[in-house]
């Protein structure tokens, strides 16, 4: 099989993130539930990994990295947090369903920074003018995970340290390939899965805090501290982390994100965006094919959409399938960024690359989307 639905979860892993998963269903219980060996390998698997998401962002302190299940549980955690019924919140026109859906719930008053694909200066001139009318706080994704749009997440951090409004990133698609200075950035809290850029397993996620705002607890329950009280701990991250941790994953994603940061980043990034512009060559060579890519490679990443006139994009993705190929079509959960692109009607299919992927991967990809453009054509 080709993969190329990175986007949706990195498929290949380094072997160490299999070993470790593997090793501590093995060897490993639960942290803070005893003092015997078991026990206590797992609350050093569970605190390594933070140290090494910690170091890799920059936090400043391990305790303010929170494991959550994934990306969109530590979302939820943040706007419950930051967010109060009827109160207005910024967010940019890019946004996943992890961040619309969730706002909606709470009964925010959503207001929708709007700017043309790959226009990183409207994108920021959107922003500043909606955060000028008063705002509770404000949420970015960092890249678009339909479109692999790069938007100016450090011009939006400044523009929001400067009015004091807390920030939440949707980091889902840029943990990994994109350096990110937390500390610098002066968010409130930066959200972000463990199986996609980190190149961890399912079922582990991240949330990044601040330590100028508290953030409330999802749910509730015992962390193996003090269990007299009735109320949750008031410190991190016992106060965001009940129940039983998933500590095969952690330890797995702890490997992962050790492999992210001995190759570096900005290799990881320059490798996916050459990949990507390969793509998008290759599939605007095809007669009736549209592509979005930015000309100026910096405000792309990794992920290439495209659609085409002559075919839908799930019969398009399916006859791919057919011929080895994995990608993704539809709306991605992300509908407000294909209103905001105009592709609302139609979707795209979208190929998305990791560290893994190869150019004969691309070119295997351009030949399946050809053949299957010709089948339907028929």
């Amino acid at each position: 099989m080709i993969y190329l639905d990175n986007a949706a979860t990195t498929f290949k892993k380094p072997e160490a993130v299999y070993r470790a998963a593997a090793q501590t269903m093995r060897s490993c219980t639960t942290p803070g539930r005893g003092g015997y060996k078991a026990a206590i390998r797992a609350a050093e698997a569970v605190y390594s990994c933070r140290e090494t998401i910690a170091k890799l962002f920059n936090v400043g302190a391990p305790e303010r990295v929170i494991f959550t299940p994934g990306a969109t549980y530590a979302l939820n955690t943040a706007l419950r947090s930051l967010v109060r019924p009827g109160e207005r919140v910024v967010i940019s026109g890019y946004e996943h369903n992890a961040v619309v859906r969730t706002l909606h719930a709470l009964g925010a008053e959503t207001a929708v920074a709007s700017a043309p694909l790959f226009e990183p200066d409207l994108m920021l001139e959107a922003f500043g003018k909606q955060l000028e009318k008063g705002v509770a706080a404000a949420v970015c994704t960092h890249v678009s995970n339909v479109f692999g749009y790069v938007l100016p997440i450090d011009d939006i951090a400044r523009l929001c340290r400067e009015r004091d409004i807390p920030l939440v990133i949707d980091a889902a698609q840029s943990a990994g390939s994109f350096d990110m200075d937390f500390s610098s950035l002066g968010a409130a809290s930066a959200a972000m899965p463990g199986h996609k850029g980190l190149y961890g397993p399912q079922g582990v996620g991240v949330l990044l805090c601040s330590d100028r705002y508290r953030f409330a607890p999802l749910v509730f329950g015992g962390t193996g501290g003090n269990s007299m009280p009735r109320e949750m701990p008031d410190f991190l991250p016992d106060a965001l982390e009940a129940g039983t941790q998933n500590v095969p994953a952690i330890a797995g994603l702890r490997e992962g994100a050790r492999f992210v940061s001995s190759l570096g980043s900005k290799r990881i990034l320059a490798h996916e965006r050459k990949l990507a512009a390969l793509a998008d060559k290759l599939l605007r060579e095809i007669p009736g094919v549209e592509t979005f890519y930015p000309k100026d490679p910096e405000t792309g990443s990794g992920i290439v959409s495209f659609r085409a006139s002559s075919c839908g994009c799930e019969e398009l993705a399916s006859a791919m399938a057919e011929r080895g190929v994995a990608v993704r079509a539809g709306l991605h959960c992300a509908p407000l960024a294909h209103e905001t692109a105009g592709t609302l009607d139609t979707g795209t299919v979208r190929a998305s690359v990791s560290a893994f992927s190869s150019e004969k991967d691309i070119f295997s990809m351009a030949f399946a989307a050809r053949a299957a453009l010709k089948e339907c054509s028929k």
